[in-house]
């Protein structure tokens, strides 16, 4: 039969007790009363005690206390005069003592993993005098070891790794299993290693732990991942040993083992010949099973002629060959292209070089599609010259485009008039000859670029586009005249000969060789006896005085004509005039005062006078504007006006009013009558002092027409005030107006107020009643019938 884990602990407890008891000498105390024993040259004294070391099997499962051992005094005659006592660790609540006969006992089952051993202390004492009748002496109690701990893997479950292709024993990982049991006793912690799962390609060493490979070639790309078993058992993995399991995940780490190859030996993709430069054509992938670094790929034309128009490069997120376009393809002139590819691994293991080359090629065929295209200049940019003078129609020059295409249709031509708004150019629409429209000033404008459309004649969607670059050439068109406005100023105290002004002149126009201007003094000028004038033959000319004593009160102002040409062909010219003032001078020759006035009046005031004077001119402006301001608000009357006054009513639908009698819900007299005297209005916020009791007489006149009259006129004072708000409203009470079909509603015609009154009358009056009708006519179709 076999036995379970705990009844076996029990049989080996039984029997290592066993063993104890029979083998050990049992741990007894003697009192020896031999003689002392003298050894030559060192007495030996008389011992008291003989000692042997006690032991307890851990894990006991008995009933009754577990006999640990027995102490004995030789004083102790049997009498019961002498007893036994215990100290130290666990005295009393682990061990306990017969203190008559010495025998000690564990009352509790003890366990070596928690504490090794108990150190104690035994003493005899006389019962009577409670007196020590033995010095004290300290003994130790070991617990004995039993296999009650199965082996325990503490940092486990394992992870590790290996690379593919790893010869036989190569280490993975190293596990390690603890036992908790003496290992100093028996074989109770010692442990061997074994492999549960994960054979054949695994194994294990039974005393280190360490696991290795066991297969050669293990391909990560067949399986690469493994989940190992391993057990460690301790008892050296006898029977009866007991065992602990943990998992180590093996995982195989990729290396380089796997070339390139391309899934087919050619490709043939087709593209349209418009396709722009840098435009992605075609994407190829060599497979590889490696990952990582080792599936890293490199990509290149070898051969073929396309060479330099196209290019690949390598995507490196997903490893494909990527090809794309370096020059504009064009179907009239090659309509294919075929190129030699190879791919290769960047990072090749030399270990696996007899596994082939790690390259691959492949033959990649590019078919240009052919596209209707649109007209084609021949030339990019055309430049072009006109003179200035160029009379409408005069020709320019000739653009001239055609169809790309194998179709060659014809093409017509004009101008793109957003690049020539002003529309100074023609262009024919067949031939491409470009005309003046307009004269031309290059002053205004040198270079004209216009843009030229070409259009299919059988596809006008089609269009070409042709620069032209139009330059008006100069003529000389445009007289010279002053550079700038000049201030020009003369001395009182001027010498002859003397220079006040250096004048210079500016032409619109650009001559090939560059300005020359000569400046001369008109005819009627020439003889004047104030001014004379210098060329100074470098685009300047110069201004001087013939006479002193210049006086502001004969002479503040002198005009001086000059007279300069250009020295176009043919040349031109033009008179300007200097403006020249007399003026009053400093020592150093500079201006101070011009005005013949200001010599007149030397008294005058002064500039901050007269900021002052306006000053208070402003001040008085304002405080007058204040007063007029307050007068007018002053004159504003306080009275509302009851137009104005959006309290008049309080409205309640539901309320029927209070009849003819009711003369405080609302003035008839205001509705009655439109020609109320509105100044006789009293506030409403304040007590008036004086209370008018008479009313004024009123015109007659039919209530019905005063009534529309007024609802009319407050509807236009509501419908053009935009302050009025938006809950005004007119309720009128007794007062029914004339002509009704229904005549009068009130109570106070009633005849009687007797609820059988007979109100099938108002079926008569017409829809607007029906409702009434409906309520208190008597009917079959009234509601309450």
């Amino acid at each position: 039969m076999k036995l379970g884990k705990v009844e076996f602990c029990h049989f080996l407890q039984i029997i290592a007790l066993f063993l104890c008891l029979s083998g050990m000498n049992q741990a007894e105390l003697s009192r020896s009363r031999s003689k002392p024993y003298f050894q030559s040259g060192r007495p030996r004294t008389k011992r008291s005690w003989v000692w042997n070391q006690f032991f307890v099997l851990e894990e006991y499962m008995g009933t009754d206390p577990l006999y640990v051992g027995k102490l004995h005094s030789d004083v102790d005659k049997g009498d019961g005069s002498i007893k036994y006592i215990l100290s130290g660790e666990g005295a009393s609540s682990i061990f306990i003592i017969d203190e008559n006969t010495g025998d000690i006992h564990a009352t509790k089952r003890l366990d070596r993993e928690e504490q090794a051993y108990y150190t104690l202390r035994a003493q005899a004492l006389d019962r009577l005098t409670n007196k020590p009748v033995e010095p004290e002496s300290e003994f130790v109690i070991k617990i004995q070891d039993i296999n009650d701990n199965e082996p325990k893997f503490l940092d486990g479950p394992y992870t590790a790794g290996v690379p593919e292709m790893s010869p036989v024993g190569t280490s993975v990982v190293q596990v390690t299993a603890t036992d908790a049991d003496d290992p100093t006793y028996g074989n109770s912690a010692r442990v061997v290693y074994s492999i549960l799962q994960g054979q054949p390609y695994f194994s294990v060493e039974p005393k280190t732990g360490i696991i290795k490979t066991a297969l050669p070639n293990m391909d990560r790309e067949a399986k690469d991942q493994y989940l190992l078993v391993i057990q460690a058992k301790d008892m050296v993995g006898q029977n009866g040993g007991l065992s602990g399991t943990t998992s180590v995940t093996v995982t195989l780490t990729d290396v380089n083992d796997n070339p390139p190859r391309f899934p087919r030996r050619s490709y043939q993709y087709n593209v349209p010949e418009s396709l722009p430069v840098a435009s992605v054509v075609a994407k190829i992938k060599a497979a590889d099973a490696d990952v990582g670094p080792n599936a890293e790929m490199e990509y290149k034309i070898v051969d073929g002629d396309g060479l330099g128009v196209f290019k690949i490069s390598v995507d490196k997120d997903t490893q494909e060959g990527i090809i794309t376009i370096q020059k504009e393809l064009d179907f009239e002139a090659k309509t294919s292209y075929t190129l030699r590819i190879e791919a290769a691994n960047k990072h090749v293991d030399s270990r696996f070089q007899s596994l082939g080359p790690f390259s691959d090629m492949t033959t990649v065929k590019i078919i240009v599609e052919d596209v209707d295209e649109p007209p084609v200049f021949t030339s990019h940019l055309y430049s072009m010259v006109v003179s200035e003078a160029a009379k409408v129609g005069t020709i320019i020059g000739t653009v001239a485009a055609h169809d790309p295409d194998i179709l060659n249709s014809p093409v017509r031509y004009s101008i793109d008039r957003n690049t020539d708004l002003e529309r100074y150019f023609n262009i024919d629409a067949n031939s491409g000859v470009i005309t003046t429209a307009k004269s031309l000033d290059r002053e205004t404008n040198a270079v004209h670029n216009i843009t030229v459309l070409a259009m299919e004649s059988q596809n006008p969607a089609q269009i070409g586009r042709g620069y032209v670059a139009i330059t008006i050439l100069d003529i000389n068109d445009n007289a010279p005249e002053f550079a700038m406005e000049y201030e020009t100023t003369v001395c009182e105290n001027a010498q002859p000969g003397q220079v006040i002004q250096k004048i210079s002149a500016v032409d619109k126009d650009d001559p090939p060789s560059g300005h020359q201007f000569y400046f001369s003094l008109t005819v009627e000028a020439a003889n004047n006896h104030n001014f004379s004038l210098q060329d100074n033959k470098d685009n300047t000319a110069s201004v001087l005085t013939r006479r002193n004593g210049f006086r502001r009160q004969e002479q503040a102002v002198f005009y001086l004509p000059i007279f300069i040409v250009d020295s176009g062909s043919p040349s031109l010219s033009s008179t300007n005039t200097l403006t020249i003032r007399v003026c009053d001078c400093d020592a150093d020759g500079r201006a101070q005062t011009c005005n013949a006035e200001a010599y007149v009046l030397p008294a005058g005031l002064s500039t901050g006078a007269l900021i002052a004077i306006l000053a208070c001119v402003l001040t008085l402006l304002v405080l007058v504007l204040l007063i007029v301001t307050m007068r007018r608000r002053k004159k504003e009357p306080l009275i509302f006006d009851e137009e104005r006054d959006i309290r008049e009513n309080i409205v309640r639908y539901d309320d029927e009013g209070g009849g003819e009698e009711d003369t405080e819900a609302f003035d008839m007299a205001a509705l009655r009558n439109l020609n109320i005297i509105r100044d006789t209005k009293t506030r409403r916020d304040v007590t008036p002092e004086i209370q008018f009791l008479s009313r004024p007489t009123f015109k007659s006149i039919p209530d019905n027409v005063i009534f529309r009259e007024f609802i009319w006129e407050r509807l236009k004072e509501a419908d053009v005030d935009p302050c009025a708000p938006p809950y005004d409203s007119l309720q009128t009470y007794a007062f029914e107006g004339s002509g009704s079909v229904a005549e009068s509603l009130s109570s106070l015609d009633s005849i009687s107020s007797n609820s059988d009154q007979n109100y099938d009358y108002l079926s008569d009056w017409g829809p607007r009643f029906k409702r009434l009708a409906d309520m208190y006519g008597t009917g079959p179709d009234s509601l309450y019938s």
